[in-house]
């Protein structure tokens, strides 16, 4: 089996998220907890289903990863995309239309 990470969305501002070890949402794919037999991934699934239930995330998916030297890594590339962030910098032009326009 291969290893699986918990991904979601967090409700309040749509940030990638990965469920970490302690239960809790982390940011970084590096504190997201590793299920490595099918025991585990059911346990994060079911903590996926009730964080979904509980609106605190959305689009809640369980994902395979390869562990590598620098940690985790996804397969898909949609998933690479989550854990690294954006392929283009938006948020600093956002900021810097909004700073013009005040």
């Amino acid at each position: 089996m291969k290893t699986k990470v918990l991904t979601a969305n967090r409700l309040t501002d749509g940030i990638s998220v990965w469920l970490g070890a302690n239960g809790e949402w982390v940011f970084s794919l590096k504190d997201a907890f590793l299920a490595r037999h099918e025991e585990a991934v059911v346990a994060i699934t079911a903590a996926g289903d009730q964080a979904l239930a509980d609106n605190r995330v959305v689009d809640v998916n369980v994902i395979e990863v390869e562990e590598t030297p620098s940690g985790p890594r996804p397969f898909r590339l949609r998933e690479r995309i989550r854990a690294d962030g954006p392929t283009i910098d938006y948020a600093p032009a956002s900021a810097a239309r909004a700073a013009v326009a005040a």
